[in-house]
């Protein structure tokens, strides 16, 4: 399992809200993939996947904020 953690995309963003998750739990998803969208300094972004997998567990709602680095989902490699 890998952690995919909340993006510091700026040097003053401390936290994100997720907005939607684009994938569902079981989903496969690739590299380069959409899976979530995070607003932050309200500025809308998509984290895309790092790697190959399975989404095997989403850790963070929709709508709920939480700090950067903060595991949001889990892939299963």
């Amino acid at each position: 399992m890998v952690e995919i953690r909340m993006p510091q995309w700026g040097m003053n963003m401390t936290e994100g809200t997720v907005v939607q998750w684009l994938k569902a739990v079981g989903d496969r998803v690739e590299p380069g993939e959409a899976l979530v969208e995070i607003e932050a300094a309200k500025a809308a972004n998509v984290l895309e996947s790092p790697l190959a997998g399975v989404l095997a567990s989403i850790l963070v709602a929709e709508d709920d904020t939480v700090p950067v680095q903060t595991p949001i989902c889990l892939i299963e490699e």
